[in-house]
C-alpha cells in the first residue's frame, strides 16, 4: 500500500507536490523532497477533505489527489469477517449470538462504506463492550441511570445534553441496540438519518431490532470516522472508544476485542 511521509524523496513525492499545488495548496518548492512546507500543505489539504489530519499521504489521500486508484484505498476485509473470527473476539459469547446477528452487522457497515480493518475492529469491539452477548440489547438499571428512591431511569429524565425533556423520557430513550443509542437528540437525529422518519421517536423499541440496530451501529461510527481514525492511528484504543461511549466503561472488553481481531482478521482477502 503506498504511502508517503516526510523525510521521503523522489518522484512519487514530487508529483505529491504538485497535486498540492493543483489544488489551492502551495508546499513550497516541487523539488521531490518531502519536507515541512510539504507536510503542512498536505496536512492542510487532508483538513480540508475531512480525512485523517496526519500529514501522510496514505491510501485515502492519495485517492483524493487523484494520485492512486479507488481499489488502491483500504482493503475490503469484511469478506475475512466470518463466524468463526468474530468468534474468537467474543471468547464468551454463545455461538449461536454470532449466527443470528453478524449478517445486519456486516450488510450495515458494507452500506455505510466502514469495510476497512480499523473500522471493522472498531465496531466488533464496540459491540463487544456495549452488549457482549453480541444481541441488540436494551440498557438496564443501575446506580449511572436510577436514584435509590427514583422511579426507572429517572437520572436521565432530564438529562439537556441528551435532549431529554423530563419523565418518562429517562426510560423511553434509553441505551438500546449494539451501540446503545441514548437520549432522545439520538433517537432524533438518527430516525431521520436512516430514514425513518419518527419512527425510533414514536416506538423506541426499533432500535433494538438486528437489522435497524447494525444500521444505528454503523451511522454512528460513520459520523465519527475520521476521529476514530485518528486516535487508533495514534494507537490510543482509550480515546477510540471514548469517541463512541463518553467515557471508558467497557475498555477492557473493548480493547481485548480489538487486539484479538487485528490478529484473526485477515488485512485483505487472497
Amino acid at each position: 500500500m503506498a504511502m508517503l511521509k516526510r523525510g521521503m524523496k523522489g518522484a512519487a513525492v514530487k508529483r505529491l507536490q504538485k497535486q498540492l499545488k493543483a489544488r489551492g495548496f502551495d508546499p513550497g518548492l516541487v523539488d521531490g523532497d518531502f519536507g515541512g512546507g510539504t507536510e503542512a500543505a498536505l496536512i492542510a489539504f487532508q483538513l480540508s477533505e475531512g480525512l485523517v489530519s496526519d500529514g501522510i499521504a496514505g491510501p485515502r489521500s492519495l485517492a483524493a489527489l487523484e494520485l492512486a486508484k479507488p481499489a488502491d484505498i483500504w482493503p475490503d476485509v469484511l469478506p475475512g469477517v466470518s463466524v468463526q473470527a468474530v468468534s474468537q473476539m467474543f471468547p464468551f459469547t454463545p455461538i449461536g449470538n454470532i449466527i443470528e446477528n453478524l449478517p445486519p452487522v456486516t450488510t450495515a457497515l458494507s452500506e455505510y462504506g466502514l469495510t476497512d480493518k480499523p473500522m471493522v475492529l472498531m465496531a466488533m469491539a464496540t459491540i463487544r463492550a456495549e452488549t457482549e452477548s453480541f444481541k441488540p440489547v436494551a440498557e438496564g438499571l443501575s446506580r449511572y441511570n436510577t436514584s435509590p428512591r427514583g422511579h426507572p431511569f429517572d437520572l436521565y429524565d432530564n438529562r439537556r445534553d441528551l435532549g431529554n425533556r423530563g419523565a418518562p423520557d429517562g426510560e423511553r430513550f434509553r441505551g438500546r441496540g449494539y451501540i446503545q443509542l441514548t437520549g432522545r437528540f439520538n433517537y432524533q437525529r438518527y430516525s431521520e438519518q436512516l430514514g425513518l422518519g419518527q419512527g425510533l421517536i414514536d416506538n423506541p423499541e426499533l432500535a433494538s431490532d438486528p437489522l435497524i440496530a447494525g444500521r444505528l451501529l454503523a451511522a454512528f461510527l460513520k459520523d465519527k470516522e475520521v476521529q476514530v481514525k485518528r486516535a487508533l492511528l495514534e494507537g490510543d484504543l482509550r480515546h477510540a472508544r471514548r469517541l463512541v461511549n463518553g467515557g471508558s466503561h467497557g475498555l477492557d472488553r473493548f480493547s481485548d476485542a480489538f487486539r484479538r481481531g487485528e490478529s484473526v482478521i485477515p488485512d485483505m482477502m487472497t
